[in-house]
């Protein structure tokens, strides 16, 4: 085995089996040392959850507690029950208040997945067009560079329907692109099964890595100490997600019965839908560990209460996900919406923190350093369509600035419980977010795609920029 003959595309094999490798220290060094215009490794990562949060008025009891938005603005903010899990990531995120699509903020928050890395007018009804998402803008930069162009994934799978969507990657040309949500899947496109019987042996759960390791053995002896620990830590990393996978897979293929809703009966744990996102957002990290690809989404579920992402609520000990949006105003409902958002934070948090741990292969800082990860949904208070929840993470060796809250919506959000009457997305807009694209613009730039424009972008956004970035 030749050491510098090694790049991306190296496989450790087995029989019939092959591995793709991280980066390593030694052969990233080589790469940017023989080449003057590479650049360090950067990433993308955009994660959607439907239906908005809670947001109960100041008067509330459950505000303190309960608000998804933090307290305060700038670098002086607090997190509530809901965002704890962000604190020990607080120097590495932003989080964003008073940002929409100028062209969605009139449209009911079922519609909304759409059109959120897109900008696009597709409307509540009518003709329906979408145009590029941002993922896809940056694949369509950055994915000849890695063996996936881009990795799109959601809980639901598919395309679902135009406003209706469950997959938040459109092409160039607005379509479409449906997205994975077979975890085992996923994990044999990335963990390549080369010939019909590694593929059965992958089937019945005997470790692609039994079949590795002679080769491993013979690359571990050509690295230096610090590449041989990370093919250690990254080889047990693969090991887990097989067990990950064989778990999820029992959720994700575990049929719903043709019933009321209300009184769905699945085979499943409270655990399990909390260890299927979980596995998701781990072959996410380990297809960036393996530069498999650098723009990946996964849409956690799509709105409306449709599909199985909505069952995801067992994983807090709740029935219907998309329900605790329709009962805050009931006791305890704005509890038991921030329970759910709690969960959803803390495995976002997870992933982070995966990044965060992970020292860059021949770069400064971590992969979430080098990784940049929009994380969101295009409703806050009950279906409105305004002044979306979004952090923004990572990213730093590319300029950003976090430890901040960007409170554009201002003191006094359009919020509350729904009382039946009127919705809040009908009611006249009492203050003018600011354009997401202009958001979107700023990390393309940043990503180093030749352009200071996306959609409907009318600027960058200065403030998440550090100076002179």
């Amino acid at each position: 085995m030749n050491l510098n003959s090694l790049d991306r595309r190296r496989f450790l094999r087995g029989t019939g089996v092959a591995l793709a490798l991280p980066l390593f220290e030694c052969v990233a060094s080589s790469r940017l040392q023989a080449s003057e215009d590479a650049s360090p490794v950067r990433r993308l990562a955009c994660i959607y959850f439907p239906d908005g949060v809670g947001m109960p008025l100041p008067q509330d009891p459950a505000y303190k507690d309960w608000a998804w938005f933090p307290h305060g603005n700038g670098t002086e903010f607090t997190f509530s029950k809901c965002g704890e899990p962000l604190e020990p990531l607080r120097n590495d995120l932003t989080i964003l208040s008073g940002f929409s699509h100028p062209s969605s903020r009139k449209v009911h928050g079922h519609c909304n997945a759409d059109q959120f890395l897109t900008a696009a007018a597709t409307a509540t009804s009518g003709p329906y067009q979408n145009t590029i998402s941002l993922d896809q803008a940056y694949a369509a930069f950055v994915g000849n560079q890695t063996r996936f162009s881009s990795i799109v994934m959601s809980t639901d799978g598919g395309t679902g329907t135009p406003r209706g969507a469950q997959t938040i990657s459109f092409d160039h040309n607005g379509r479409a692109i449906p997205a994975e949500n077979r975890p085992k899947r996923v994990f044999d496109m990335l963990f390549v099964s080369s010939d019909q019987d590694a593929a059965r042996r992958l089937a019945l759960s005997k470790s692609a890595l039994d079949d590795l390791m002679e080769d491993a053995a013979s690359l571990r002896k050509k690295l230096n100490s610090s590449d041989q620990r990370s093919l250690d830590e990254y080889l047990e990393s693969v090991r887990e997600a097989e067990r990950r996978v064989e778990k999820a897979r029992h959720w994700i293929n575990t049929p719903l019965p043709v019933v009321k809703a209300d009184h769905l009966k699945l085979d499943i744990t409270p655990d399990e839908p909390r260890a299927y996102v979980q596995t998701m957002f781990e072959l996410i990290y380990l297809a960036f560990k393996t530069d498999s690809t650098r723009a990946a989404t996964y849409q956690i579920g799509r709105e409306n209460g449709f599909g199985i992402s909505d069952h995801l609520a067992k994983a807090v000990g709740f029935s219907l996900a998309h329900a605790l949006t329709h009962e805050t105003k009931n006791p305890n409902g704005w509890e038991r919406l921030g329970i759910y958002c709690l969960f959803l934070n803390e495995e976002f948090a997870r992933f982070a923190t995966r990044l965060q741990q992970t020292p860059e292969p021949a770069g400064q800082g971590s992969m979430l350093d080098n990784s940049l990860l929009l994380y969101g949904s295009a409703s806050s208070a009950f279906h409105l369509s305004r002044n979306y929840p979004l952090v923004l993470a990572g990213g730093k060796n590319m300029g950003f600035r976090h430890g901040q809250y960007i409170n554009a919506a201002g003191a006094n959000p359009q919020a509350g419980a729904w009382d039946g009457g009127t919705e809040p997305w009908q009611l006249e807009v009492t203050k003018e977010d600011r354009p997401l694209s202009n958001v979107f613009a700023t990390m393309l730039k940043q990503l180093q795609v030749p352009t200071e424009k996306f959609a409907d972008s009318d600027g960058l956004v200065k403030e998440l920029l550090t100076e002179g970035a």
